[in-house]
């Protein structure tokens, strides 16, 4: 994959999540400005975006399909397989000044709250 080609950001950081016990919840959070790029690398997971106003799951299973999330978007990712690895390009290094941990908080920036 190439930042600014493939996916419409460049990429600054790569992480993984793997060993997620199952029935376990990542995420729980929305960013400021990240944009990211979500692929489950082995196994399936779930991702969860919310909008403030509506939500859809979706299902990630193939290592050639990516999930884009948009700023402003909150996340939370579930249903993690067995030996499931989630691997995420981020368009920023971490900033934990970039997070809305609180969901209250989130959406009264986006004046929902």
């Amino acid at each position: 994959m190439e930042g600014g080609g493939h996916i419409p950001f460049d990429i600054r950081r790569v992480y993984y999540l793997y060993d997620v016990p199952g029935g376990a919840e990542r995420g729980g959070h929305a960013h400021k400005a990240l944009h990211q790029l979500i692929v489950a690398m082995s196994g399936s997971f779930d991702v969860v975006l919310d909008d403030g106003r509506e939500k859809q799951r979706f299902h990630l299973n193939r290592s050639y399909h990516g999930l884009y999330v948009c700023p402003m978007m909150w996340r939370e990712l579930d249903n993690f397989s067995s030996g499931s690895v989630c691997m995420v390009l981020a368009s920023n290094r971490y900033d934990e000044e970039d997070y809305y941990r609180d969901y209250g908080d989130y959406l009264t920036a986006l004046g929902l709250g």
